[in-house]
């Protein structure tokens, strides 16, 4: 089985839902309503990742995080944290958290792998060049796969001198995190590769810009996205990860998601 992992952005510039649940009870409301359409995990943010977005002091982040994090534990819920900063991903742990996802592999604190070998909880390993104000600086590639596995190598190498057991970390391959478009769809091309290091891998395609290039997606009027059509593609690029063996995805729409990777499960049942 697939894991889904749902997306509680609990942030005012998500480049999805950004400030729609800032509000505890929302954020609250909204969770139940991911699990309620399949998530087995909420990954809950209190920094926009978006391109171009600033940082956060760590300090407003937890003060975001946190509370919905104890909430949503006291609930039931599996609960990621979806956090660079060592500080809050152990406040988050300590308030019920069972895996920080760190989109930057413990690069942008270095106290972030020591902080999570003291904890009980997994760690998703997210490939990484750079803050998101200038991420795309960094999207230069001789050979996008290979230096994608070597680099995500190099952060289990650095985990694993942490005291990190192997069976807790996850790598995630970084769609969309210094990568341009044709790279992303390389990454995803290449995703056997990221299995084939071993571990747990996650893959989060949700929404993201990229999507554009195979549908032919025309500019919205108002600005936004045709997030009906992204959340299909999402679930199109899923199945596919699932297919190349990631053991999870991470999306805003879980139900399609969800539809997606049944109607797989029964092809393959039936093949």
């Amino acid at each position: 089985m697939t894991t889904i992992m749902g997306i509680l952005n609990v942030t005012p510039d998500s480049f999805s839902d950004g400030g729609r649940y800032l509000d505890l009870d929302a954020a609250v409301m909204h969770a139940e309503a991911l699990r309620d359409a399949g998530a087995h995990i909420v990954d809950i943010g209190g920094e926009s990742t978006r391109p171009g977005a600033e940082r956060v002091a760590p300090e407003t982040e937890r003060a975001r995080v946190v509370p919905a994090v104890e909430a949503l534990a006291a609930r039931g819920f599996v609960v990621s944290v979806d956090t660079m900063n060592a500080a809050t991903a152990a406040a988050a742990v300590t308030a019920g958290a069972r895996i920080v996802n760190d989109v930057s592999g413990g690069l942008a604190d270095p106290e972030m792998f020591p902080a999570v070998a003291e904890s009980r909880a997994d760690v998703v390993i997210g490939h990484w060049r750079g803050h998101s104000a200038d991420m795309y600086a960094t999207a230069r590639y001789e050979d996008v796969v290979g230096e994608v596995v070597a680099e995500l190598q190099e952060r289990v190498a650095a985990a694993l001198a942490a005291g990190i057991a192997p069976e807790r970390i996850v790598l995630d391959p970084g769609i969309g995190f210094g990568k341009r478009g044709d790279q992303n769809w390389a990454v995803l091309g290449g995703l056997g590769r990221v299995v084939a290091l071993g571990h747990r891998v996650l893959v989060g395609t949700s929404r993201k810009g990229f999507l554009r290039d195979a549908m032919d997606e025309p500019p919205a009027s108002d600005g936004q996205t045709d997030r009906g059509r992204r959340d299909l593609a999402t679930a199109v690029t899923s199945v596919l990860a699932a297919d190349a063996g990631a053991w999870g995805v991470r999306v805003h729409d879980v139900a399609t998601t969800r539809d997606a990777l049944a109607v797989r499960a029964r092809w393959r049942e039936a093949s």
